[in-house]
């Protein structure tokens, strides 16, 4: 059944896969996890490696490699199980493909594990995952702005993220909230973010850490007014993260986001009735000439969008 589910998401984002594999980030992910596959196969080259084969064909998989390609599946099948985004589907396959290669290399060499090895590191301090570029309604704070966002208009909710770009649960979860900003974010009802990884000092003041044992990161928090009134992830007493799933599902529920949409929009439906009642008193303190200019008045449409 997973594996099935599997498929259908695979061929439901598989625009977007085919947009990913254009980036050099996955062009070299996806040449490291078929790496082992590529020399095995390689005509040539396969002819010269060691196996335990009973034929003696060195260019097939023997039964030891083979039950370690199993046991990557497996392993991948059960990681992906709570895995919610597609990033995260991809990234788990990329990491264990790796850890996989590493371990095939070694038995199959001990000179192609150790430049396998060595070409892993070099892939991971070189080179890192594309940040989430895509459409967004989300307020970017530093250390200076952050308190004067959120204390400036008592009306205003703010859903905040705190994250770290070096995080790989941040980024996969990027995509996940740019969406619910697009879909909730009103003038009564805002999304921001706070990149607590470069703003150290923040990271003490609202109480999230950046330790990765922690597994604070990200975090959610609900503020009105400027005062905390729940997050997500909660801690418990070692200051650590409690599990909770960052899906989209899960934080509309969590935090009530529709009927906090709905009740945000009421002040500004309020507000927006007041201005087109003073916009009619005004034309009766002039002659009767300016009648047709406060009809055009009432047409422009109001902003559903705060941006």
């Amino acid at each position: 059944m997973g594996l099935i589910t599997g498929v259908f998401s695979f061929l439901y984002h598989l625009p977007q896969i085919y947009k990913w594999l254009l980036k050099p980030y996955y062009i070299a992910s996806v040449i490291m996890t078929v790496a082992f596959m590529l020399v095995r196969k390689a005509p040539g080259l396969c002819e010269y490696l060691a196996t335990q084969r009973e034929d003696g064909n060195s260019c097939n998989f023997d039964w030891r490699e083979l039950e370690i390609l199993m046991f990557l599946s497996a392993i991948v099948m059960m990681k992906n199980r709570r895995a919610i985004t597609l990033e995260q589907h991809i990234g788990n396959l990329f990491l264990f493909s790796k850890v996989a290669n590493v371990i095939l290399f070694f038995r199959l060499d001990i000179r192609l594990g150790i430049l396998y090895l060595t070409l892993c590191v070099a892939f991971v301090m070189t080179c890192k995952p594309p940040l989430y570029m895509g459409p967004e309604y989300i307020k970017y704070f530093s250390d200076k702005t952050i308190d004067e966002e959120l204390q400036k208009d008592s009306r205003v909710t703010w859903i905040v993220e705190f994250y770290a770009n070096w995080s790989s649960d941040c980024q996969s979860f990027a995509p996940v909230f740019a969406d619910l900003s697009l879909k909730y974010n009103c003038a009564g009802l805002r999304f921001g973010k706070v990149d607590i990884g470069r703003y150290g000092e923040l990271s003490e003041r609202y109480r999230v850490s950046t330790s990765p044992l922690a597994k604070q990161l990200p975090s959610l928090v609900l503020f009105q007014g400027g005062q905390e009134l729940m997050r997500r992830p909660m801690v418990d007493n070692k200051a650590r993260a409690v599990s909770w799933a960052f899906s989209e599902e899960n934080i509309i529920r969590e935090f009530n986001l529709n009927e906090l949409f709905q009740k945000s929009k009421k002040p500004n439906k309020s507000r927006a009735l007041k201005e087109e009642q003073q916009n009619d008193t005004q034309p009766e303190e002039g002659s009767d000439e300016l009648q047709p200019e406060t009809d055009n008045t009432e047409q422009p449409t109001e902003s559903k969008k705060d941006q």
